[in-house]
């Protein structure tokens, strides 16, 4: 297993997201086995792996979707089977693979829907957050007024990530964020990413184009059956050898295609 040294790992801010040996059943089948995971403030990190791998389990258990066993500890408190109502409250945002928006309102309403809870505790700064990410997203701006079921795929993504962000999320989860797009708006997708992360938010990546996903990471994680089989900086796991023969070789010229 590779790891990263302590000087790597402190590099980044301090520890925001802190998982151990966090566990999650199917009924008697286990779907996570005992991982342990960590996202620094400013870090973009990582979890790729086949499918069934228990990538989008993880996420679901993190954010209390799932019940689960083991220690998620975020922004220095321990929760034990987080509650996702107290999660998203902390600031932990989560963009399912399914975007689960809402298709018969408006862009615009769907965007404030992410703002709920900031709006039920009186902060009435949410509004300046709606021009933040009309600047991140300008088709959203452009689109405000259709409703959401008329939006493209790739509009679709931006409309999902940009609701996440109404919550002002201080580390935000991504699902699959290129799944089903075309090259062009996967590179679009992934490079905002960047931008999140200077505008102060973290970020974990679940996804399946290991070869994008590794180019924009600082840190990975590699899942193969519920389990943590390799971890370090990105950099390292895209010229391991083992990683290039199973997420990076031959198989994967589509993957170039969508992250050059």
């Amino acid at each position: 297993m590779m790891t990263a040294t302590t000087a790597e790992k402190t590099t980044a801010g301090e520890l925001l997201l802190d998982i151990q040996d966090l566990h999650v059943s199917y009924g008697k089948v286990e779907a996570v086995s005992g991982v342990s995971l960590q996202v620094r403030e400013g870090q973009i990190v990582t979890v790729i792996g086949p499918n069934g791998a228990g990538k989008t389990t993880l996420l679901s258990a993190a954010i209390g979707m799932l019940k689960s066993q083991g220690e998620v500890n975020f922004d220095g408190h321990l929760y034990i089977n987080p509650d996702v109502e107290i999660m998203v409250g902390k600031g932990l945002g989560l963009v399912p693979e399914k975007r689960e928006l809402f298709t018969t309102m408006t862009v615009e309403d769907n965007l404030l829907l992410g703002a709920f809870m900031r709006y039920r505790k009186g902060d009435g700064s949410y509004e300046s957050t709606l021009a933040e990410v009309y600047s991140l997203f300008p088709r959203l701006w452009e689109r405000r007024h259709q409703l959401a079921g008329t939006l493209s795929g790739g509009e679709r993504q931006m409309l999902a990530i940009g609701r996440a962000l109404m919550g002002k999320p201080r580390l935000l989860m991504l699902d699959e964020p290129s799944l089903g797009l075309a090259p062009l708006i996967t590179r679009e997708i992934f490079r905002i990413f960047a931008d999140l992360r200077r505008q102060g938010v973290s970020i974990l990546l679940v996804e399946q184009n290991a070869r994008a996903a590794l180019r924009v990471a600082d840190y990975a994680y590699v899942l193969e059956g519920g389990n943590v089989a390799m971890q370090g900086n990105a950099a390292d796991l895209a010229n391991d050898p083992k990683v290039i023969e199973a997420y990076l070789g031959l198989a994967s010229k589509h993957q170039e295609l969508l992250s050059s």
